[in-house]
């Protein structure tokens, strides 16, 4: 009944069994041999403690709560090895300590009697409810100590849902399992049972067994707390099986009659077969040469792929030395290649190395010239000077030569004449130097409009260029659309459907491994036929693209293209492999309520074309918003949507989040879905262009003739400044010349002589100058000449050796091609050596194959026949003498049936009838074995419920005894129910009355006493009571509390937890005993409970 050794209970020696039939009366007995002063004197011995015991596994150490019903904070309590009471007012929390208890350690909601789901339990406002109990694991029966420690803690967390999990950690905290499981196996090893209501009894169900009135609800109560209503179901369910056992049994029992009337059958037409067994010899006999026949004519046949295969074989030396030969020549050649490029190397290092000293003297030569250059130009400019000063010097000896001979010839007259000559010219030069600034403004004005004139109309010019090839390219799209109306390829280029039909071609040939699909523009459809010029936009090149499987249809599609594109215009190709089914965009696609993406907005059937696009444009990123306004707004917003990298107004707008472009495409020119409106928008735009044409020219031509006629009067002006400008000059040069035959003084003389001096001194010295500029030129050109021949020099070295260079290039050249040659032999003889080789390979899995065949034959024939017949005959006439005997016996079958399909049914019908009867046999067999033992377990279940009844009687009176109390249990175990009839005080046992005639304390002594007597029989690590004593006076819950706390002393080993609203102050001191004290619930806030643990 339980797996912990009971320690606790001394059994009266004299005691023995009895049968069954007269149990009460054995009962009645066995109570009146024992006195009470006997029985006191019994149940100190039973109760006594020898020592201090150390505490076993199972008990409570401790127990938090958080969010746990309504306590926001309980705990942690530290519970005692052996008495513990949880005192405090009610709603300080002690019940929810026992519910979350049962809950934590596998009971239900139920059996709280707090609710009738575990979500009840939860705290309102909070998403869960935390339990963490921390049980003792130490002693013998400590459960994988190696693995949890000397302590194990459950913690449950249970959600606002109602859903529950454990995990369960070991000493240090580490979670060993989350499984509930383990937490069973646990419950299981420590025999802790939470649903046991003598393990734990709540308040609802201490209430309910002080006011039952029923005899049965006692005996049920005995029964589960005992463990004998479990015993008791599970005979039922062995009962229960033993009846459907037997029931198969008699339906087995009708199946094996006709089984072997079936069997019978057939064993009559088996003995009638004989006959047919000397033909049935024979045709084996001849099965057997048949098979060795096939056997030898195999191995004939294998013969000569032996002897091909072994010529084979000797020919593979002459392969292997031309491949040999080649390859020494290979290594040559290789070896010769290396030596003239090394021989390369060194001269291009040479050269390397004579770079540096050349660059110097270049610069060197360089450096001179530069200096002889600086050194001319200073020659040049000493003698220029000396020439310069040489005319001065003749101009001022001239000068004073005239002076003097003027002096003596000038008269009084002529310097008359020439003032008033000088006075005219100089009325006539100021009335031509205001005209000429005149002049030069109208030159200026006509200039600036000529200029003006010019500039618009180059840019008329451009403009009309760019009207010119929009009309170009609109007449190119009428015609293409014109031809679309019959065939819509034409739309996407006039070489698109040759192109398609030679792409068709060349896949029905099988030049592609997998056919290219295009253009993609084709193969798409519009949801919204008023986003196409959008979706245009968005895919951009992708509308007349291509794409292929691998780079090899790329090569191939490219060369179709070149036939029919010029050079820069064939269509782009996409090279990605094709995959069947859709990319999976569910993650990474933007997923607008109102908008839809381009994906969402296409109807694509091919999944390879939506793939490229999906790769190539993001079109499951991208929106499409009618709106160019809305669109701003959703794109531009504080929340753009999810995914979304950018979105297109139906203009063909791009709007990202932080910029947005304008299209320059104004209507669709590939997706447009009504040709016709296309058709008529491009006349339309054709004739505005041709009327905006010729306006442009007729303003070119208004241009023309303002620009000539500008020219003309710039040229007027231009004579007429002209010819002013030359009057202007020549009255000056005469004013001029008549200021210079002034009549000079005599004194004026003197400064031109000294001038003159001074200019005969300065000729001397730069005289000198340019000699000694001369004498230092002369010697920087030899200086330069010098380092100019070294670097001449040096360049012909460098030109010599690059020359040497330049004839191992070519014998290197030759010397590769000589490589490429022996390696192509090489390999012309590798791929004969390896074809030969797959030949041989070939003929050697010909032979594996037709040994294996060969074998294979050999072990059928040996099967047939294991030792080997020799066979003259050919396997032909072997086969066709079976066949003649199999006619024959065939035509007796038919007489008498196919003597392998009567043999066959004679042994299943045999086997059957066989496997039938001996499972009838184990059936039975079960069935007897089975009412051995349950009439062997239900005696000892009788005995056991006996002997637990009889000590539980005996405990219950002991118990009552302690008070002077007497009573009685009456036991009645066929009808299920249990009499308890108590005495209060000293009087006749004639006087007993039943329990609902006692006062409320008197009743709930005796509950106690009943509760005790139960604790006394049975196993549990710990015991709780949740007021157990609240409808007790002073004196009976005084007294009821030192005989359990008599108990609990003599149980060290156990735990018990009583629950009482009592303040437990005039308890004795003792080390065994612990209170904890609730604080007072405070109902105006949910702060957090705390206990206080005090050691008395």
């Amino acid at each position: 009944m339980s797996k912990r050794r009971s320690t606790a209970v001394s059994e009266n020696p004299n005691k023995r069994l009895r049968p069954a039939a007269n149990d009460e009366d054995e009962e009645d007995e066995e109570e009146r041999r024992v006195t009470e002063s006997d029985q006191e004197d019994h149940l100190s011995k039973r109760f006594q403690c020898s020592g201090d015991v150390v505490s076993d596994a199972g008990i409570v150490e401790s127990i938090t709560l958080k969010n746990f019903m309504c306590h926001s904070l309980l705990g942690p309590f530290a519970f005692g090895s052996n008495v513990n009471f949880v005192v405090g007012n009610n709603g300080s929390g002690k019940s929810a300590i026992l519910t979350a208890l049962i809950v934590a350690l596998g009971g239900n909601a139920q059996a709280t009697n707090r609710g009738s789901s575990l979500k009840g339990f939860v705290k309102e406002g909070e998403s869960s409810a935390d339990v963490s109990i921390t049980l003792r694991n130490k002693g013998r029966d400590a459960y994988k100590l190696e693995v949890y420690g000397p302590a194990i803690t459950i913690d449950l967390r249970i959600t606002r849902e109602g859903l529950r999990t454990y995990k369960l950690r070991n000493k240090s905290g580490q979670v060993i399992s989350t499984k509930k499981e383990e937490l069973v196996s646990i419950l299981d090893n420590f025999n802790i049972q939470v649903n046991n209501p003598v393990s734990v009894l709540t308040q609802e169900m201490s209430k309910y067994f002080l006011h039952s009135k029923g005899e049965g609800d006692k005996y049920k109560f005995f029964m589960k707390a005992t463990q004998l209503e479990q015993m008791r179901e599970d005979f039922i369910y062995i009962k229960a099986t033993k009846q459907v056992t037997e029931e198969k049994v008699e339906q087995h029992g009708g199946c094996l009659k006709d089984l072997k009337c079936k069997y019978l059958e057939k064993e009559d037409r088996y003995k009638n077969l004989a006959s047919l067994g000397e033909m049935h010899t024979k045709l084996e006999e001849l099965q057997k040469q048949m098979a060795w026949a096939l056997v030898a004519e195999m191995e004939r046949e294998l013969e000569p792929v032996k002897e091909k295969l072994e010529a084979d074989r000797r020919s593979t030396e002459k392969y292997d030395e031309k491949v040999d030969e080649w390859k020494n020549k290979v290594k040559e050649a290789e070896k010769r290649y290396k030596q003239i490029q090394e021989q390369l190397e060194g001269i291009t290092q040479q050269v390397q190395e004579l770079q540096p000293k050349c660059a110097e003297l270049k610069a060197e030569a360089q450096k001179h010239n530069s200096l002889l250059k600086s050194c001319e130009l200073i020659v040049h400019r000493c003698r220029t000077n000396l020439r310069d000063l040489e005319k001065d010097k003749a101009q001022l000896s001239s000068r004073i030569k005239d002076l003097t001979h003027s002096i003596s010839q000038t008269t009084g007259a002529e310097s008359q004449a020439r003032a008033e000559r000088m006075k005219q010219i100089l009325t006539e030069l100021e009335n031509l130097n205001l005209q000429i600034p005149t002049l030069g403004q109208q030159i200026v004005q006509f200039q600036h409009a000529n200029s003006r004139v010019k500039e618009e109309q180059g840019k008329m010019k451009r403009e009309h260029d760019g009207l010119k090839k929009s009309i170009e390219a609109n007449k190119r799209k009428l015609q293409t659309m014109e031809s679309s109306r019959s065939n819509r390829l034409r739309r996407f280029g006039e070489q698109m459907p040759a192109l398609l039909n030679a792409i068709e071609e060349g896949n029905r040939k099988g030049y592609f491994k997998h056919k290219p699909r295009g253009p993609l523009g084709y193969l798409i459809g519009l949801k919204d036929p008023e986003l196409a010029l959008a979706v245009e936009v968005c895919l951009k090149y992708l509308v007349v693209a291509f794409t292929c499987d691998n780079y090899e249809d790329e090569k191939v599609l490219k060369s179709l293209m070149a036939k029919m594109y010029p050079a820069g215009k064939r269509p782009t190709i996409i090279t990605s492999q094709f995959l069947r089914h859709v990319h999976d965009t569910r993650k990474r696609g933007v997923n607008h309520p109102q908008y839809p993406s381009v994906l969402q907005s296409l109807e694509i059937e091919d999944p390879v074309v939506a793939n490229c696009l999906i790769d190539q444009r993001n079109i499951e990123s991208i929106l499409l918003i009618k709106n160019r306004a809305e669109a701003r707004r959703v794109m531009q917003g504080k929340n753009p949507p999810a995914n979304c990298i950018q979105a297109f107004s139906v203009d063909g707008d791009q709007i990202y989040t932080n910029r947005n472009y304008s299209s320059d495409q104004t209507r669709p020119n590939y997706l447009s879905g009504d040709v016709e409106e296309e058709i008529r928008h491009l006349q339309r735009e054709l004739e505005n262009q041709q009327g905006q044409e010729a306006r442009f020219q007729q303003q070119m031509r208004k241009l023309d003739e303002d620009i000539k006629q500008n020219e003309g009067l710039l040229r007027k002006v231009l004579m007429e400044q002209k010819t002013t400008k030359d009057k202007a000059t020549k009255l000056q040069l005469e004013l001029t010349d008549l200021k210079n035959v002034e009549e000079p003084q005599s004194e004026d003389l003197r400064p031109l002589e000294e001038d003159l001096q001074e200019i005969v001194a300065k000729i001397s010295s730069k005289r000198a100058e340019y000699e000694e500029a001369k004498t230092k030129m002369a010697n920087l050109k030899a200086d330069y000449e010098k380092a100019d021949q070294e670097y001449k020099q040096h360049k012909e070295s460098i030109s010599t050796i690059t020359e040497e260079a330049d004839s191992v290039k070519d014998e290197l050249s030759k010397t590769d091609q000589e490589v490429m040659k022996c390696k192509h032999h090489k390999k012309h003889y590798d791929n004969k050596r390896g074809a030969h080789l797959q030949n041989i390979q070939t003929l050697e899995a010909q032979l594996k194959s037709k040994e294996m065949n060969l074998a294979a034959s050999v072990a059928k024939a040996s099967e047939i026949c294991p030792e080997r017949v020799e066979v003259r005959r050919t396997a032909k006439s072997i086969d066709s003498e079976i066949n003649r005997l199999k006619v024959k016996i065939s035509t007796q079958q038919e007489q008498q049936g196919d003597r392998e399909e009567i043999v066959r049914q004679y042994h299943e019908a045999l086997e059957n009838y066989r496997n039938m009867s001996q499972q009838m046999r184990s059936l039975n067999n079960f069935i007897r074995s089975l009412d051995n033992v349950m009439n062997y377990r239900l005696q000892v279940y009788a005995d056991l419920r006996k002997f637990l009844s009889a000590r539980c009687k005996y405990y219950f009176n002991s118990m009552l005894a302690q008070r002077g109390y007497s009573g009685s249990m009456t036991f009645d175990h066929k009808n299920e129910t249990l009499t308890i009839s108590v005495q209060p005080g000293q009087g006749n046992k004639a006087d007993l009355s039943d329990m609902r005639s006692l006062s409320g304390g008197e009743r709930s002594f005796s509950t106690v006493c009943f509760v005790l007597s139960l604790w006394a029989i049975t196993e549990s690590p710990f015991r709780c009571l949740d007021e157990f004593d609240v409808y007790m006076d002073m004196v009976n819950r005084r007294i009821s509390m030192d005989m359990m706390l008599k108990v609990a002393a003599s149980q060290r080993y156990r735990q018990f937890i009583f629950l009482t609203p009592q303040n437990m102050s005039s308890l004795p001191i003792s080390k065994t005993i612990r209170i904890l004290r609730l604080k007072d619930p405070d109902r105006g806030q949910n702060n957090s409970q705390r206990s206080q643990n005090e050691d008395l």
